[in-house]
C-alpha cells in the first residue's frame, strides 16, 4: 500500500483524473475497478471517482507497485487491461499467436503499445505466470518477427532455453514455415524454386533483386507450388529456405507477378481496383521438423501448427 497527499495545486481535481495523471501506467478500467473495489480510499474510506480532492487529503493506494513505475518502452503492457490474442498453440514453455495484418510485432516509430509483444506480456502478467519485478525473471520474448502488414504465426518463448532452443533451430532451418499468398498473374512454371540475390537499400526500406552475386547482396531462396488460379490471381504456397527481408514479396514482383495488395513491390492500379491496401502474404503453416535434438522441447518433434483462417484466401478462392 502506498499513501499520496494532496497538495494545493491538485486540490479541486476528480479523484479519478487525480490518479490517472499520478499512475499513467495504470489503465482507466483497471483504475475504476480499483475504485469500486476500495482499492483506492480517500482519508481511509469509501471514495467515489467524481469525488472533488481536498488539500491535505490522504489516498491509500491498495495497487502492485509496478504501476507506480515511470512509463518506458519496457513496461507500457501495464496499460493493456483486455490483451487480445489469437492463440494457436501454447505451453509452459511457448505460444504460438496467429499475429493479424496491421498489428505490429515490437514498438517502432508509430507505435509504441498496442503491439504483439505487449499484448502477450500482459496476458501472461494478467494470469500471474510473469512479472518482471520476480527475481532473475525472464522477459517473454519472440523467436521471430514478421511485417505489420502480413499476417501468421508467430513465436514467443517463456524461458531463456527456449529462446536459445528457438533461435538455434530457426537458424539451422529445422522448423519448417509455410506462407499462402495470392499474385497478380501465375506464376510460371506453376511449381519452381527462386534462386536470387536481394540487396536491401536502409533509407527507402526496400530490396532490389539481382540475378547474379553483388556486393552485400544476400541469397535469397525460394520454393513455391501455384495452388488455386481464378481469372488474373493465383493462389500460391511459398517455403521460405532462407529469411531475408521481404523475400517473398521482391521475388515475386520480379517474376512479373506481385503480391496482390502489395504497395511496395506490387501493382497500384490493380491492387485499388480490388480495394486491397496490404500484401496478401500469411505465415499460416508451422512444422517443427527437428532432426536432431531439441532438448525440453523434444515433445514438440514432428508436430505442425495452422491457421484456420487465411482472410484473403477466404475471400479469393472459397472454394
Amino acid at each position: 500500500m502506498k499513501e499520496l497527499t494532496i497538495g494545493k495545486n491538485d486540490a479541486g481535481q476528480r479523484l479519478d483524473r487525480f490518479v490517472a495523471k499520478s499512475l499513467p501506467l495504470l489503465p482507466a478500467a483497471l483504475l475504476q475497478k480499483y475504485i469500486r473495489l476500495k482499492r483506492i480510499k480517500v482519508n481511509g474510506a469509501r471514495a467515489q471517482r467524481d469525488q472533488r480532492l481536498q488539500e491535505g487529503d490522504v489516498l491509500q493506494l491498495y495497487i502492485n507497485d509496478e504501476f507506480f513505475d515511470k512509463p518506458r518502452e519496457e513496461n507500457m503492457f501495464l496499460t493493456l487491461f483486455c490483451p487480445v490474442l489469437d492463440i494457436v498453440y501454447e505451453d509452459e514453455n511457448l505460444m504460438l499467436l496467429n499475429k493479424r495484418p496491421g498489428l505490429v510485432v515490437h514498438a517502432d516509430e508509430t507505435e509504441k503499445v498496442n503491439t504483439l509483444i505487449n499484448h502477450i506480456q500482459a496476458y501472461l502478467y494478467q494470469k500471474k505466470e510473469w512479472n518482471p519485478r520476480w527475481e532473475n525473471a525472464f522477459t517473454p520474448a519472440l523467436c521471430n518477427r514478421i511485417d505489420r502488414n502480413t499476417g501468421g504465426i508467430v513465436i514467443a518463448a517463456k524461458n531463456a532455453e527456449t529462446l536459445r532452443i528457438i533461435n538455434e533451430k530457426i537458424r539451422d532451418r529445422e522448423i519448417n514455415k509455410r506462407y499462402l499468398c495470392i499474385t497478380l498473374g501465375a506464376p510460371k512454371p506453376a511449381e519452381g524454386k527462386i534462386e536470387c540475390f536481394l540487396l536491401k537499400d536502409e533509407k527507402k526500406k526496400q530490396v532490389a533483386v539481382y540475378h547474379k552475386p553483388i556486393p552485400g547482396g544476400k541469397t535469397a531462396l525460394t520454393n513455391y507450388k501455384t495452388l488455386q488460379r481464378k481469372g488474373e490471381l493465383a493462389l500460391v504456397e511459398v517455403e521460405l529456405l532462407t529469411g531475408r527481408t521481404h523475400q517473398i514479396r521482391a521475388s515475386f514482383a520480379d517474376l512479373g507477378c506481385p503480391l496482390l495488395g502489395d504497395g511496395k513491390y506490387g501493382n497500384g492500379e490493380k491492387n485499388k481496383r480490388y480495394g486491397e491496401t496490404r500484401q496478401a502474404l500469411y505465415s499460416y503453416k508451422l512444422t517443427f521438423d527437428f532432426p536432431t535434438d531439441a532438448g525440453l522441447l523434444n515433445y514438440l518433434k514432428g508436430r505442425s501448427f495452422e491457421v484456420d483462417n487465411v482472410p484473403f484466401r477466404d475471400k479469393y478462392f472459397q472454394d
